[in-house]
């Protein structure tokens, strides 16, 4: 090996060990080499407790040697030229791998600059969140008027091919930049939703998203003015974005206030403590910190007084991390929570810079319930359970070959669910295609200025698909914040 190469090697394994290393005092540094007969080192080591201390710090440094001896025999050994850079990096995720844990991840240059366009005013892409789940790409939430949302992507759907190419076995990071792109592009994913067994594919085209969190508007129900602020992330800017929407809210003379975190993929923890501070009174904790050595911190806000109008807080399968932590604090506050439980999102994570332009994103600490709850793969039940109309969960239509008369199949299923969401009888929702279904197309055809033919073709798919989304859309339709406005009155 050259001396660039052995240069090269020598400053990973110091990379690697020195932040453990600097915290020992003096003697134990120097006597983690090797043992010594040297009698004044010996005279260093007074006691069986210290000796103790040396073998064990002897053991670590070996650990880490072995992880070069490794690098050593690829260099040498391998039959084809292997990038050094690569060799390390897959070392750092090789690492962060056994920890099973799919919040903590190492994150190239390139995904760094990603990651950070995610958080700024805008970026380019498809507009969803993503996690590793089981080891398949998972959809938290799509980002509301994103193309992934317009495309019908949900909560839990496996993405498990991007443009036909399998992501199996790809880290998070990899697989995000095969999703990502310029604005004007078409990805095709192929997803599998719950509840279904066919992948059906799904072309998205990607576009600028940009990078708004918070929709506020006033609704006004029975002479009743009910604020509705949807948050839907939380980032550097959005506490003082809610805040001002609160204040402008109030002016206006609300009533009451819905919280609107559904599809919150979750965001900045500083950002949510901020705005639990309006609502949650300062003798009691709105989260509570878990440290590695067990330690319980409870976190109280400085409000003295609750707010005079009723509140409630709609959750949903894409409520995750601090869209949970609000959830809970204000549940456990007595505030009632409505919709679906949420993700199950229980950790904090912290992005550490290595110094070259990358990082790694690593878990830290659990966050807990104010009441000491941890909702990790749990979520936060709501107070009152209420499902959305059967269709809201339809997969997005794929028609490769036309549907008609007396066929059977599980896509003709979800075509019917959405026949029938939104105002026409299929008579069944079973996949057979009947006599009741074909008039149910044609009416459905005829409404849309396509040829009644009462046969599903790509472009009724498409139009179908289509108005199933606008109805997804229209308030009217959405149980769980009819449920909310009954509750707060």
């Amino acid at each position: 090996m050259d001396v660039k190469k052995r240069y090269l090697v020598v400053m990973v394994i110091l990379a690697m060990v020195f932040g453990s290393i600097l915290t020992y005092v003096g003697v134990e540094v120097f006597n983690i080499g090797q043992a010594s007969n040297n009698d004044e080192e010996q005279s260093l080591i007074s006691t069986d407790e210290d000796k103790q201390k040396v073998l064990e710090e002897q053991n670590e440094f070996n650990g880490f040697a072995k992880v070069v001896q490794a690098y050593n025999i690829i260099e040498k050994n391998y039959f084809e030229d292997v990038e050094q850079s690569k060799l390390v990096e897959g070392a750092i995720q090789g690492m962060l791998d056994t920890l099973e844990d799919p919040h903590s991840v190492y994150m190239n240059k390139e995904m760094v600059e990603q990651f950070n366009q995610s958080i700024e005013s805008s970026f380019e892409g498809i507009g969803a969140e993503v996690s590793m789940e089981d080891g398949q790409v998972t959809i938290v939430a799509p980002i509301k008027g994103s193309p992934a949302e317009d495309a019908g992507l949900r909560p839990k759907d496996k993405i498990l091919e991007v443009d036909g190419e399998s992501l199996e076995g790809l880290d998070l990071n990899t697989a995000v930049s095969k999703i990502r792109g310029e604005k004007g592009t078409e990805v095709e994913l192929t997803i599998l939703r719950a509840g279904s067994s066919d992948p059906v594919t799904v072309p998205v085209v990607r576009d600028e998203i940009p990078v708004e969190t918070i929709y506020p508007e006033v609704k006004t129900v029975d002479g009743k003015k009910t604020g509705i602020i949807q948050i839907t992330s939380f980032s550097q800017n959005t506490a003082d974005e809610f805040n001002e929407a609160l204040a402008d809210l109030e002016e206006q003379g609300i009533e009451g206030l819905i919280i609107d975190v559904r599809g919150n993929p979750g965001g900045l923890f500083t950002s949510v403590e901020k705005i639990l501070e309006n609502f949650i009174p300062e003798d009691q904790p709105y989260v509570m910190i878990q440290e590695k050595n067990g330690e319980k911190i409870r976190y109280y806000s400085g409000t003295k007084e609750k707010k005079e109008y009723p509140i409630a807080v709609l959750t949903n399968q894409g409520s995750a991390s601090a869209s949970e932590i609000l959830a809970a604090a204000m549940k456990e506050a007595g505030y009632p929570v409505i919709g679906q439980t949420t993700y199950g999102k229980g950790t904090v994570q912290k992005t550490i810079q290595m110094g070259d332009g990358s990082n790694i994103k690593i878990t830290i600490y659990r966050w807990l319930t104010p009441d000491g709850k941890w909702i990790n793969e749990k979520g936060v039940k709501p107070t009152m359970e209420v499902e959305q109309p059967e269709f809201f969960y339809t997969s997005p239509v794929e028609v490769e070959e036309p549907f008609e008369y007396n066929m059977n199949d599980e896509k003709i299923a979800n075509v019917q669910k959405m026949l029938e969401g939104i105002g026409y009888d299929p008579g069944r929702t079973d996949g057979y295609f009947s006599k009741q279904t074909e008039e149910a197309v044609q009416a459905f055809q005829q409404e849309n200025d396509l040829n009644a033919t009462g046969v599903i073709n790509e472009e009724t798919g498409q139009k179908l698909q289509q108005k199933v989304i606008d109805a997804v859309r229209n308030q009217k339709n959405d149980k769980q914040l009819q449920e909310a406005l009954n509750e707060l009155y």
